[in-house]
């Protein structure tokens, strides 16, 4: 699955299911960049106000979030057998097993079908999701995964068969997980990982709810990153899906907790941060886009 982190923009190098670059989540592919597989590594980009302390940032938050839950073994014995079946992981940028599939998802109904969401008008231009295509999309992303601020926190750094891999993982499955490229008025500038977090090995890790969805972002070129563009590209993108997924009331990231841009990125962006989550690669900071709360933060 994508990483556990979700990745906004990637800033500079920070101390990843984060940013200077990404966040990834569990499923394979992580905006924070939580890490591919579901998981979130993200790269955020740096936001034009410093973060001085996570924990003030956690006003009105649902004390829900922070219960701590215990989940029936039979439940994790599942999730576990799910995990291992279709390969996921919960590191930022996990390298999956190359599945011989090309193309989008054929099915891609957990998601409410994504394909078919279409641009949307942020304060920085147009965002247009589109899901990735290897053969079209592949060398752009690697090249990206390359950058050092980026590979930081994603573990996608090296040949092209790297991503590949953890592209076609994704691709191949269930559409639990779909990654995309981000066009900002028409040119290609963003790697998105959008995934069901309460699907997701990550699900473990915190109250989740049904429907919730997840999200990994990797702000691919340096001209783009510390000038907010991604803070204003993460809420645009989480109040698209509270439009278009009438059934989900949250959306999720974990950038890892060192990632102190991406953190930033998030809280500009109108979440806010819920707790600090032990996940099996990374200590996160998990961060939340409530529904109820969308107009006031």
């Amino acid at each position: 699955m994508p990483p556990t982190d979700a990745s906004t923009d990637a800033g500079t190098a920070c101390a990843p299911n984060g940013t200077p670059t990404a966040a990834h989540s569990s499923t394979a592919a992580r905006t924070g960049t939580t890490s591919p597989t579901g998981g979130t590594t993200d790269t955020a980009d740096t936001t034009d106000q410093p973060v001085t302390g996570i924990a003030a940032t956690a006003v009105g938050s649902d004390s829900e979030d922070t219960l701590d839950l215990r989940l029936p073994d039979e439940f994790l014995d599942f999730l576990a057998e799910e995990a291992e079946k279709h390969g996921e992981g919960l590191g930022e940028g996990d390298g999956a097993e190359a599945c011989p599939t090309d193309g989008v998802p054929t099915d891609d109904d957990l998601l409410d079908r994504l394909a078919d969401w279409g641009p949307v008008t942020t304060p920085v231009g147009v965002l247009h999701l589109l899901p990735v295509r290897v053969e079209r999309d592949l060398p752009l992303v690697s090249r990206w995964m390359n950058d050092p601020a980026v590979a930081a926190f994603w573990t996608l750094a090296g040949p092209q068969s790297v991503t590949e891999g953890h592209l076609r993982h994704q691709l191949a499955g269930d559409g639990r997980s779909i990654p995309c490229l981000g066009l900002l008025d028409g040119t290609p500038m963003s790697y998105w990982e959008v995934y069901r977090a309460d699907l997701d090995p990550l699900a473990r890790h915190y109250p989740a709810r049904p429907h919730d969805t997840g999200v990994h972002l990797v702000i691919g070129g340096v001209a783009d990153r510390g000038r907010g563009i991604g803070s204003a590209l993460l809420r645009a993108f989480a109040d698209l899906v509270l439009d278009k997924r009438p059934s989900c009331a949250r959306v999720i990231a974990e950038p890892d907790l060192r990632n102190t841009p991406s953190v930033s990125a998030f809280l500009s962006a109108g979440f806010r941060f819920s707790a600090e989550v032990d996940l099996p690669d990374k200590r996160a900071a998990l961060m939340v886009r409530d529904r109820a709360l969308r107009d006031l933060l």
